[in-house]
């Protein structure tokens, strides 16, 4: 059975990944997952400089997922380099470093910090707000998807994937303005922003007032973005939002994803991953399907 597939042209042993901020950058989940079986490591957000994050409470149950507004608390990029690399490099993994920045230039400096740094991807996270254009992320406005993708890919070394944010009217312009930018890859989605209140102490649930929202609520909306995405670009695509298991999985991959990330399951469930792994397999050896390849964006 093959489970291998090839996203611009870096060769994972199977689709299987974590999603970026849900599994810190592998040495938490070390403990629960052997690192070795999953297609990749993707890490935490790492921008140019230490970031504190929001203020608390910055997580939320709601029906079917959470709530979180972390704002992308991080280290840094030296501390980063430093530290995480040496850790993940000790697996027979991919890694893929999520980028995350609130200018262009900060983006930049990181994505060129990492140049030489011994990683397989950059996944570049342009739901942050964009502080040069008043807080609008930078994956909500088209020119401004094309030109940070223009410019980060002008400067990176290692193939790049944009992760593009559901909050847009329609998430097809977003995947071909960053394939004009010449991505090499998307994934998606991020998550969808939300609120919660609290009705007892009648206050926001959040100190941020919104927050993302992930978990098994936001999975019909991915598959749709998905499927629409793979159907609107040519470039391959990790897809990602509520899955829970190898069925999850599946749905992404028929509708068109060449890899998937697990994200808010691993709060619940440390062995999430490998779950969705032996899920996926189990699909195959039922509809007798020995190429995972076979099977990405059949659904038609």
């Amino acid at each position: 059975m093959n489970l291998g597939v090839n996203i611009a042209g870096v060769q994972f042993e199977n689709p299987v990944m974590e999603a970026s901020g849900t599994f810190g950058s592998g040495v938490e989940f070390s403990e629960f997952v052997d690192l070795n079986k999953l297609g990749a490591v993707v890490t935490k957000g790492v921008a140019n400089v230490p970031w504190p994050g929001n203020p608390t409470p910055r997580i939320a149950e709601t029906y079917g997922g959470m709530l979180n507004a972390i704002g992308l608390q991080n280290p840094g990029v030296e501390v980063f380099c430093k530290r995480d690399i040496p850790f993940l490099k000790k697996f027979n993994t991919k890694i893929i470093v999520n980028v995350c920045g609130k200018t262009v230039e900060d983006y930049l400096e990181v994505v060129e910090r990492l140049s030489d740094e011994p990683i397989d991807m950059m996944e570049i996270n342009i739901s942050c707000p964009n502080v040069k254009e008043g807080g609008i992320a930078f994956g909500q406005d088209p020119k401004c998807v094309e030109a940070i993708t223009k410019a980060v890919k002008a400067k990176a070394k290692q193939p790049v994937i944009m992760k593009l944010s559901p909050n847009v009217a329609d998430i097809t312009v977003m995947a071909k303005a960053a394939e004009a930018g010449g991505t090499d890859a998307l994934s998606l989605i991020n998550t969808i922003t939300g609120m919660k209140i609290d009705i007892h102490k009648q206050t926001f649930a959040i100190a941020n007032k919104t927050g993302g929202m992930s978990g098994p609520a936001v999975k019909p909306v991915a598959v749709r973005m998905v499927y629409q995405v793979a159907n609107a670009v040519s470039v391959p695509i990790i897809g990602m939002g509520g899955i829970m298991n190898g069925d999850d999985a599946m749905e992404f991959i028929l509708a068109g994803a060449t890899a998937v990330s697990v994200g808010t399951a691993n709060f619940m469930n440390p062995t999430a991953t490998m779950d969705v792994l032996s899920g996926i397999e189990n699909y195959m050896r039922m509809h007798n399907v020995e190429d995972i390849n076979q099977l990405i964006g059949i659904v038609k």
